[in-house]
């Protein structure tokens, strides 16, 4: 194992650790009784090594989802069509990536339930969510005008997808095993998706 193979383990296992005492915390106390250095102290690491990985507390509940979105986005950059896309085509490759983001956010169905009582419960961390979605609609736009889609079609489709995780996400409450089925019910609804090959 190389030195710096090492050292990346070591960042990853201390970012880890933040988030997993971050969670026990707001569980435990509540959000707003939380500070950086009860995460810090819970996590046995430094106020500066907190802040290394996360800005500020709000970060930690969404830990993970830029680099999610990245690495989905990169693959879905990759898979180019024989022809530019048009609206269904647009909408099955969203599809494709709101559902496999819906998988990924319920991993662990536990931190699931409280990050969405949290959201719910606490309008800042309802802003940054609005944010992140905003981020998600912006980067489908770019990867669907690369792959050659229409100005309307490359913002209407992440739009129509974003709509589609906002009803599956009302209809499925804060229960994990429901979210994707209801995402997916939702796009189904559209009768606008290509035929199954």
């Amino acid at each position: 194992m190389t030195e710096s193979s090492l050292r990346a383990r070591k960042r990853r296992r201390a970012r880890d650790e933040i988030i997993e005492a971050a969670y026990r915390l707001f569980a435990e106390r509540g959000y707003d009784e939380v500070t950086v250095a009860d995460i810090a102290e819970r996590a046995e690491v430094g106020r500066t090594t907190f802040f290394r990985y996360f800005g500020d507390k709000q970060e930690v509940v969404f830990a993970g989802e830029h680099d999610w979105l990245d690495g989905l986005a990169a693959h879905h950059r990759e898979l180019r069509g024989d022809r530019p896309p048009g609206l269904p085509e647009a909408l099955a490759q969203v599809r494709e990536l709101t559902l496999a983001l819906c998988a990924r956010a319920t991993l662990d169905p536990g931190r699931y339930v409280l990050r969405e009582r949290l959201i719910a419960d606490h309008p800042e961390l309802g802003d940054r969510t609005a944010r992140k979605q905003r981020r998600f609609a912006e980067t489908m736009t770019e990867i669907l005008r690369e792959h050659g889609a229409t100005p309307e079609t490359a913002a209407l489709a992440p739009q129509l997808a974003l709509a589609c995780y906002t009803a599956g996400r009302a209809v499925a409450g804060d229960d994990p095993a429901a979210l994707a089925p209801s995402v997916a019910a939702a796009f189904d609804r559209l009768g606008l998706l290509p035929p199954a090959a």
